[in-house]
């Protein structure tokens, strides 16, 4: 439920702050004071549409902030949502915020945190539903008729086995597709694939060899040069020449004489430690020199098995992945998909088998819900011709019509006949009406009349209302095409509305205005040059005088019926 709405910059509107209570919310004034514009606000703020152009001249930036109560059943899906998405604060209420800047771009909050406007829109949705004369009404879209007639009828346990056994079907008919797919190229793709396969296979490729061949392929071609370095150290460290000795022997003479002083001078005990270091770790080296000459080798013949070899693994590399890694996961999944293909037959006719099963489940399921949603629009159809004579539209019709769509890969109904289906099931609902006596029943999208569109519209909204879950209902203007003798019956419709949802409208018409349980009046001004949007709750003697003007001039006779449309409104509602 909407309890706050603060509008700045828009259109005409400078500021406006205002607070609503539960129930029936009434908004009227002249025509072009901007009764219109505060709905257009409440759209963007939604996630509507929006551009520069809803900004007040001179104003960098426009901004539309509602703040909502989580009272019915929306509060669970959007609770989920702000979970979800790390946007919760409070779980009772949700601040939506919408700006748009001179320059064009659009900025959505909900809770004082930036998200996209889809995220707005999804939110918006489960919180208000806005009713205008043309494309708000979402009653004249026909796809919204199936889930209107569902929500109807509660059909949410069979329509969620019947979604669930469509999707296992959607899944294994994705298979099949690309089962049959690979099955009509088979021979192609067998022969490719079974080549790519061993190609890859043959090599015995494993992780890291590249680097170990690298290092071998080195060592080899620089063989020589290794082990004359090698020995030209080893010479040096532990043999020496008959001229100079081996480094070893002289260091080794150090580490006496060191020795023999730190007996005299114990300071020099450290010293004399690190020296015996050195000589072992250059007896070490001198140590793995040696074994390093044993591995040296001259094998012109091994050079040219790992130049080869490395050649081999690059020519992988550029066919199949830059890493041998990727050549096996290539390899790999060519050796799957050739037993897949291999194999195709038979799954083929596993899975075959197993869609006639679910068509077959599902078409069960599908006439379960069909029957279902027949026998609630039976008593949706009684109900809303029983709103209609209330509107004086006694001789009007409602239907909902139910039909199918043949399709050979449908649901078979019977041995003769495929029909199409979807998530929803296979029927193709529309609501149809007889407005007047011997037209016959006509799709409710045609009716011309915008005064029965508005009634018939009401009659809907009033039957659905236990199945409507969203809070918050906007009627812009519903009351087009609407006489006085049928205003107090409107109002008195929207008010018991009002009872199940907040109800917000816009009218003309003091008989329904009386009905509100909060009354807006809506005025242009025009101060210093600008013009300016200012609303005003309505209370007492002042919305007495505002329902007398809306029945034309003021005076002791528009004051004593405006008084007594009041008073028949009140009453009305007490019965209640």
């Amino acid at each position: 439920m909407l309890t706050e709405l603060r509008i700045e910059n828009f259109a005409i509107i400078d500021r406006l702050d205002l607070d609503f209570a539960p129930g029936l919310i009434i908004f009227t004034g002249e025509t072009g004071a901007g009764k219109s514009i505060i709905m257009d606000a409440l759209e963007m703020l939604l996630g509507g549409r929006t551009d520069a152009t809803v900004l007040r001249a001179d104003a960098e930036r426009a901004s539309v902030e509602g703040t909502f109560k989580l009272v019915g059943a929306e509060k669970t899906v959007v609770l989920e949502i702000l979970k979800r998405e790390d946007l919760l604060d409070d779980e009772n209420y949700v601040t939506l915020a919408r700006e748009v800047r001179r320059e064009g771009r659009s900025i959505a909050r909900v809770n004082g945190r930036t998200v996209n406007v889809t995220l707005l829109k999804e939110i918006g949705a489960y919180l208000v539903d806005i009713h205008g004369q043309t494309e708000h009404l979402s009653l004249l879209d026909t796809r919204a008729h199936l889930g209107l007639l569902d929500r109807f009828a509660d059909v949410d346990f069979l329509l969620g086995d019947y979604r669930q056994t469509y999707t296992r079907l959607q899944s294994d008919r994705r298979e099949l597709d690309e089962l049959r797919a690979a099955q009509a190229d088979a021979d192609r793709r067998i022969e490719m694939l079974t080549f790519q396969a061993e190609e890859i296979e043959a090599a015995r490729l494993k992780p890291g060899e590249e680097a170990e061949l690298r290092q071998e392929r080195d060592r080899l071609a620089n063989a020589e040069a290794l082990s004359a370095n090698a020995q030209e150290a080893l010479q040096l460290l532990d043999e020496g020449s008959p001229d100079i000795p081996a480094i070893t022997d002289q260091l080794g003479q150090v580490v006496a004489a060191l020795s023999s002083l730190a007996r005299v001078d114990t300071a020099k005990t450290e010293l004399a430690a690190r020296a015996e270091s050195l000589l072992e770790n250059l007896s070490d080296i001198a140590h793995e020199l040696r074994d390093y000459l044993e591995t040296v080798e001259y094998n012109p013949r091994r050079l040219e098995e790992a130049e080869e070899r490395l050649d081999l693994l690059h020519r992988l590399m550029r066919k199949y992945g830059g890493t041998l890694e990727a050549v096996l996961a290539f390899g790999a999944k060519a050796r799957a998909d050739l037993e897949t293909i291999t194999n195709a037959a038979e799954k083929i006719g596993e899975l075959e088998a197993r869609e006639a099963e679910l068509l077959t489940e599902l078409t069960e399921q599908g006439r379960k819900l069909s029957e279902k949603r027949k026998k609630a629009a039976g008593t949706l159809s009684k109900g809303i011709e029983s709103e209609l004579n209330d509107l004086k539209m006694a001789s009007a019709g409602f239907s909902v019509d139910f039909q199918t769509k043949a399709e050979a890969a449908g649901l078979p109904l019977d041995k003769d006949s495929r029909v199409a289906f979807d998530a929803n099931g296979f029927d193709r609902v529309e609501f149809l009406v007889a407005p007047n006596p011997g037209e016959g029943l006509k799709s409710l999208a045609k009716i011309a009349s915008g005064g029965e569109t508005s009634r018939l519209m009401l009659a809907l909204k009033n039957v659905l209302a236990r199945a409507d879950q969203i809070p918050s209902l906007v009627f812009d203007e519903i009351d087009q095409g609407i006489g006085g003798r049928v205003g107090g019956v409107v109002g008195q419709k929207l008010w018991n509305l009002g009872q199940a949802h907040q109800v917000m409208c816009i009218t003309h018409l003091p008989q329904l205005a009386a009905y509100g349980d909060q009354h807006f009046q809506v005025q242009k001004l025009v101060n210093n040059g600008r013009t300016t949007t200012q609303v005003k709750r309505l209370e007492g003697d002042e919305r007495l005088l505002e329902l007398a003007q809306m029945l034309g001039e003021v005076s002791e006779a528009t004051l004593r019926s405006a008084h007594e449309i009041l008073q028949s409104a009140r009453t009305a509602s007490k019965k209640k």
